[in-house]
């Protein structure tokens, strides 16, 4: 015969349990952006802003510049070096070979410039990244049907909890 603390904690353990197993969430693979559109484009007279507005950014994904090594580089950057076009003191030279990639880690604005001159030009992306939400749990209703879930529990899931919790505290 369980005590009324075992059961208690039985009782919570069951439903920690039955909330974690609901509220799964199904991957997202990162995304490789190729910035500007193609695959040589870091360059100058290409709009980034534009370009950059119709794409979205979550943590866990790739930017990915091609460019001229000899000629141009890619500097990650603060907001006034973004918008002043210093290219000195920048946090990150992410130039490595002329095809390069960045990972986006944190939920956050990023900032990059072509130093040497060309941000004036127009290379420089802002880019604001954001936490991936989860999809909508649960399948659509189907026809004549309903359905019926919180936080992606089913209804069923949630009276054999409270059906297991009663059966744990009235033995």
């Amino acid at each position: 015969m369980l005590g009324s603390g075992e059961k208690l904690a039985m009782v919570v353990a069951v439903l920690v349990v039955l909330v974690v197993m609901g509220s799964g969430v199904a991957g997202r693979e990162p995304t490789l952006h190729r910035v500007g559109g193609g695959k040589n484009t870091w360059a100058p007279n290409v709009n980034f802003t534009e370009w950059s507005s119709h794409e979205h950014f979550h943590v866990g994904d790739w930017l990915y510049f091609g460019f001229d090594k000899t000629q141009y580089n890619v500097l990650e950057v603060n907001k006034t070096s973004y918008d002043k076009c210093i290219d000195t003191g920048f946090i990150t030279n992410v130039t490595k070979g002329g095809r390069d990639v960045f990972n986006l880690t944190e939920a956050k604005p990023y900032y990059f410039i072509s130093g040497r001159g060309y941000c004036f030009s127009g290379m420089k992306l802002a880019v604001n990244v954001t936490v991936m939400l989860p999809p909508p749990s649960g399948d659509p209703p189907k026809k004549g049907g309903s359905s019926c879930s919180v936080g992606g529990v089913s209804r069923w899931t949630i009276l054999l909890s409270l059906l297991a919790a009663t059966f744990l505290f009235c033995s």
